[in-house]
């Protein structure tokens, strides 16, 4: 990998992460593109790029993030941001079970990177179909309940295994308990942030031990600084995008480029 192919895909990261297109997905079919082989230096740029948006995420939200992080430790007063703190709470056990649990599995997918972004995009766009058609989006979240958080917590789990879109399972998992788009879209942010510091950090201790990892720091940190900053516009812009447009345009991006993974795949076996 050279500095340009790190900027580009810290690029697809941060414009991808948060738009409901699978950056997983992204990232494996511009590693496959850019003839980048698969290898313990690869598995450390993807971690850390990640990491990227996670910080792009924190700075964008940080208002929010910290009242509700000290409105979940008052437990004498009940306020809208407690009862979020701990809806993100319940929504996140879900993902964490299945990281864990599924993480070989997950892993055995990634050999193979062409089918598993097609996964990804084809489950994304089948999901992000049915959430505008079926859904009313009337709600936002001063009504949000522990047992939307779980649901939407569950359909997180489809972003692990067999793979789909971590905002486009969450977000229609929202839209699938009423929440308007801007409203799931901040929840599905929102809840993010714990399952990628937790998914990230262990990932980390796996990064650390990589051999000759100081000769590829300054290939990390390109990915990872382009990614922090791009992650920061897609989520301004997406919020916006939502409150004024439907998830339909992603649907058919998804499906189409999900597609395209999936005969190449079946090609190159």
């Amino acid at each position: 990998m050279n500095l340009f192919q790190s900027i580009l895909l810290g690029i697809l990261q941060g414009l991808t992460e948060f738009i409901p297109v699978s950056s997983t997905a992204h990232l494996l079919i511009g590693q496959t593109l850019l003839d980048i082989p698969a290898s313990d230096a690869m598995f450390s740029f993807l971690v850390i790029v990640q990491l990227g948006t996670l910080v792009s995420l924190f700075a964008f939200y940080w208002k929010d993030l910290l009242a509700i992080f000290k409105a979940t430790l008052n437990f004498r007063h009940s306020t809208a941001e407690r009862n979020l703190g701990f809806c993100i709470v319940i929504a996140t056990i879900p993902a964490l079970l299945a990281g864990y649990l599924l993480k070989d599995a997950v892993e055995t997918l990634f050999q193979q990177p062409m089918l598993e972004a097609g996964i990804r995009l084809i489950t994304a766009a089948a999901l992000l179909a049915l959430a505008e058609w079926l859904t009313k989006k009337n709600r936002n979240l001063d009504s949000l309940t522990w047992l939307d958080a779980l649901f939407v917590g569950a359909m997180q789990v489809i972003a692990v295994f067999p793979g789909a879109s971590r905002s486009g399972a969450t977000i229609s998992g929202g839209m699938f308990r009423g929440f308007d788009r801007p409203s799931a879209a901040r929840f599905a942010f929102l809840l993010s942030a714990p399952v990628m510091l937790a998914a990230g950090g262990y990932e980390l201790l796996d990064v650390i031990q990589t051999p000759n990892i100081a000769a590829f720091l300054p290939l990390l940190a390109a990915g990872f600084v382009t990614a922090a900053i791009v992650g920061w516009f897609a989520i301004k812009w997406l919020i916006g995008y939502l409150s004024k447009h439907s998830l339909y345009i992603f649907a058919v991006y998804c499906a189409v480029i999900g597609t395209a993974a999936l005969v190449a795949s079946f090609k190159g076996a």
